[in-house]
């Protein structure tokens, strides 16, 4: 989970308290939080960020004091806002933060604001859908210099994979918008870009939202078809979380409400990992 207690995208001393005593827990697994590919892709100005030498550097004494004291694989989630980026920190109601306020210009697939009232993102154009797909790759290389074990992409909770592949942020005509392939296009390139610079022995997941619990948005049938497309390419796992693309989102709690979105995914793949060749 986010912590948003950083400045500049640095880890700092909580997260060598609060990852430091995770290493400690007695899980197989550490996943690092949500990490921004480049600054303007923060959800907050309190995310962690890893897109330059400095970010990169300030995560080495925490990554030190984990190796120094635990055995726990240490995976890093990366990923970008898109339009919910210069946003509040939680505590502070998490509304989008205007560059007059100290925020900055928020992009997306499409000039669709998150929420009526806010102003709506610039839509990215295609150089600017390579950049972001290339700065994917570059803290994925910075991730290996790192020396941590595994990456999983953020593809859902109405980030900016999240909302190329749903139609309700993405009303593009060209290549990346339309039809659920094109609407997959972008993930998938990420996927494939971060796969190519990432070592064949470690292994990268993928976080998607299985629906946005809107009509005519992202459902469970899309989600499955992109889970196969990613086990085509050998992703090794699928987390299924659900919503955040939109306010209007209706979701129906109840206990384990997300497990049959999962059991779905593992139903109709036979589990994500494709078989060696």
């Amino acid at each position: 989970m986010c912590q948003y207690c950083v400045t500049d995208g640095l880890a700092a001393s909580w997260h060598m308290i609060h990852l430091g005593h995770m290493a400690l827990s007695g899980a197989g697994m550490l996943t690092i939080e949500s990490t921004a590919v480049e600054p303007d892709g923060r959800i907050t100005p309190g995310d962690l960020g890893l897109w330059d030498d400095a970010t990169e550097a300030a995560f080495e004494p925490v990554l030190a004091a984990i190796r120094e004291h635990s055995t726990i694989a240490v995976t890093m989630q990366l990923a970008h806002a898109g339009r919910k980026a210069s946003s509040q920190v939680p505590w502070e109601g998490g509304q989008l933060i205007t560059p007059a306020h100290g925020g900055w210009v928020t992009r997306g697939p499409s000039a669709v604001p998150q929420k009526e009232n806010e102003v709506a993102p610039i839509a990215l154009d295609k150089p600017g859908i390579v950049r972001i797909r290339e700065a994917f790759v570059a803290a994925a290389r910075r991730a290996v210099r790192l020396g941590v074990d595994g990456l999983e992409l953020h593809g859902g909770h109405g980030y900016l994979m999240h909302q190329f592949l749903s139609p309700i942020a993405n009303q593009r005509t060209d290549e990346y918008g339309g039809s659920l392939d094109n609407r997959m296009r972008f993930l998938l390139e990420v996927f494939d870009a971060v796969r190519a610079v990432f070592p064949v022995d470690k292994p990268i997941g993928v976080k998607l939202s299985a629906t946005d619990w809107v009509d005519g948005g992202w459902d469970l049938e899309q989600t499955v078809a992109l889970s196969g497309e990613l086990k085509k390419r050998g992703v090794d796992w699928i987390v299924t979380s659900s919503g955040g693309v939109s306010p209007l989102q209706k979701i129906a709690l109840a206990p384990g409400y997300q497990v049959p979105f999962a059991q779905a995914v593992k139903e109709a793949t036979g589990g994500v990992r494709a078989p060696s060749a």
